[in-house]
C-alpha cells in the first residue's frame, strides 16, 4: 500500500549528464502553434468530448487506471508536442493516435492551455522503493552511466516548459515505469536527441520501478 510521501528537494546532487542545449526551433514543428494563445475554456469543452474518459476532466486520471497519465499542471508546450507527435505518427499509441489525428491546431493549443491550468492531485510512494528511487533521481548510477533524473526534470520534478522537459512529479508510478520501458525498447522514440532512450537503456527493471515510485511521491 502506498503510504509514504516524499518532499520536494531543494538541493542535492544534480548531475549534468545528458543535459545539453536542445535545438529549440518552433514550439511545434511545421506549425505556428507556439505563437498561438490557447483558450482554456474551449479546451475544457473539447476535453469533455474526447479526453475525460481516460484522463479525467480534472486532468488527474481515472482511479484504478494508472496506465493513462495525469495531465493536470503539465507544461503546455509539452502537451502540444505530444499531441502533434501522435497526430503526425512520430509517437504511436493504439488509443491516443486516433484521438489526436483529427485535432486542429487550435484545438491542440486549447487543450494544452486547459490541462496546464489545472492543479495536479499529487501522489504517494511505495516506502520500500523510496531510498533507491531517491538515489537514482538525485545522483543517478555512476557505475552504469545512468544520469540523475533531476538534471533535466529538476529537484522537484517540475521539468521545463521552454526545454519541453515534462513535469513528472506526482505522476502515476505505473505510467512512469511503463514509459521508461517503452523508451528502453525503442517503442517510444519521440525524445529529442534520443535522450530518454539513452537513459532507459542503462536502467534495470528495479531501478525503473524505484525511481517511478519516488517520482509519484514528489511534491512541489
Amino acid at each position: 500500500m502506498k503510504i509514504f510521501q516524499t518532499s520536494a528537494l531543494t538541493s542535492g546532487l544534480i548531475a549534468a549528464a545528458l543535459v545539453s542545449t536542445l535545438a529549440t526551433g518552433p514550439a511545434v514543428a511545421g506549425t505556428t502553434a507556439g505563437a498561438m494563445k490557447g483558450d482554456a475554456e474551449k479546451g475544457k469543452e473539447k476535453a469533455g468530448q474526447i479526453c475525460q474518459a481516460c484522463h479525467g476532466l480534472d486532468g488527474n486520471g481515472i482511479p484504478g487506471q494508472p496506465v493513462w497519465p495525469k495531465l493536470a499542471g503539465q507544461h503546455p508546450e509539452y502537451i502540444q508536442k505530444q499531441l502533434w507527435n501522435f497526430k503526425n505518427n512520430e509517437r504511436w499509441n493504439a488509443q491516443m493516435s486516433p484521438m489526436a489525428m483529427p485535432l486542429t491546431e487550435e484545438e491542440i493549443v486549447n487543450l494544452a492551455a486547459y490541462y496546464s491550468s489545472l492543479e495536479q492531485s499529487g501522489g504517494t510512494a511505495e516506502p520500500e522503493l523510496v531510498e533507491l528511487g531517491e538515489k537514482i533521481y538525485r545522483a543517478g548510477n555512476p557505475v552504469t552511466g545512468v544520469p540523475a533524473c533531476s538534471g533535466c526534470h529538476g529537484p522537484a520534478g517540475l521539468g521545463s516548459n521552454l526545454a519541453k522537459f515534462p513535469r513528472i512529479s506526482g505522476q502515476f508510478s505505473e505510467y512512469t515505469e511503463q514509459t521508461l520501458k517503452l523508451f528502453r525498447e525503442h517503442e517510444r522514440a519521440n525524445d529529442p536527441n534520443a535522450m530518454m532512450r539513452g537513459v532507459a537503456a542503462r536502467m534495470t527493471d528495479t531501478e525503473m520501478a524505484a525511481v517511478a515510485a519516488y517520482i509519484e511521491g514528489l511534491r512541489q
